[in-house]
């Protein structure tokens, strides 16, 4: 990977970094039992602080992809995530969230037209079972509704990764733009939403709020503007690995903080999973165009159409 590709993909790293602390968060500063409350204020917040930054608003067809990529990275899966938070143990939530980059390379082949390689879906098994070595505990509890939840919202946020790409950015908008709008229009069903359903928000306390400020400057203002930034530079595939990175960052911080310790399975799991998202960072190539010989008149027979590779 030359030196550039590899800042990017650090830069975008830091999103699905500051999201693994979002259990931790949601757990212990957040308001219990409010999943639809919580995403509203994650998301609309930050998306008035980007529009007030980018000043862009879209235009013509845009409003509408705007809407659906508010709808799947936002409307949708922030309500959903916290769902799964609040009813699942991390560990859990953690292994369900490292399926990713394998929904991503089965969206890619139908939307990109790019079919993953070996390696690709090699990278994304390895991942799983290096997560799953790394954070799964024995008995840790298994809740139908929460597994539900965050396998849906993982593969809506799977396929928002890989319309990002397909549909890139409109002439003159910014990054900046392209988030204020994808959470200003997920915040749009969010609000009305979480008012008829969960009713007035309670009062809010200092924790609270302090949970609510963090949420909503490092992990959503600026952690969606480099993860939307790494979709655009490294390609749907490769930034769909960086969120490997997310237990990784929770168990580096479990060591850090409260003086943890690895298991040796532990520490084969954080080798897999670290060996995998370095793995996935390979770029994807669309395949070939077929080129096809015509037969010549003096040919005795045609020759056969020929896959370029």
């Amino acid at each position: 990977m030359d030196r550039k590709r590899a800042g990017i993909a650090v830069t975008a790293a830091l999103a699905p970094a500051a999201w693994g602390t979002t259990y931790l968060v949601t757990t212990q500063l957040l308001p219990e039992g409010r999943p639809l409350l919580l995403a509203a204020l994650r998301a609309l917040p930050a998306g008035l602080l980007l529009l007030l930054l980018g000043r862009k608003l879209p235009k013509g067809i845009w409003w509408g992809r705007a809407a659906v990529l508010g709808l799947l990275n936002i409307g949708l899966f922030f309500p959903l995530t916290f769902v799964g938070a609040y009813r699942l143990p991390g560990g859990v939530a953690a292994t369900i969230g490292a399926i990713q980059p394998l929904l991503v390379a089965g969206f890619s082949i139908g939307v990109l037209g790019i079919r993953p390689g070996r390696r690709a879906l090699l990278a994304g098994l390895v991942g799983v079972a290096g997560v799953a070595l790394l954070v799964l505990k024995s008995g840790a509890r298994l809740d139908g509704v929460g597994i539900a939840a965050m396998v849906t919202a993982i593969a809506l946020m799977a396929m928002g990764t890989v319309l990002t790409r397909r549909w890139g950015r409109p002439e003159g908008a910014t990054l900046l733009d392209l988030t204020a709008w994808q959470l200003l229009a997920g915040s749009a069903l969010l609000v009305p939403l979480a008012a008829f359903v969960e009713g007035a928000p309670p009062a809010l306390t200092a924790a609270n709020l302090a949970g609510f400020g963090y949420l909503g400057l490092f992990s959503t203002a600026l952690g969606y503007v480099l993860w939307f930034r790494g979709i655009d530079r490294l390609g749907a595939g490769p930034a769909s690995f960086l969120g490997l990175i997310n237990p990784v960052v929770a168990t580096i911080g479990g060591l850090v903080v409260l003086d943890q310790t690895l298991t040796g399975w532990q520490f084969l799991g954080l080798l897999l999973a670290l060996g995998a998202l370095l793995v996935g960072q390979a770029p994807a190539r669309k395949p070939a165009p077929t080129a096809v010989t015509t037969a010549t008149p003096a040919a005795p027979t045609p020759q056969p159409a020929t896959l370029a590779r």
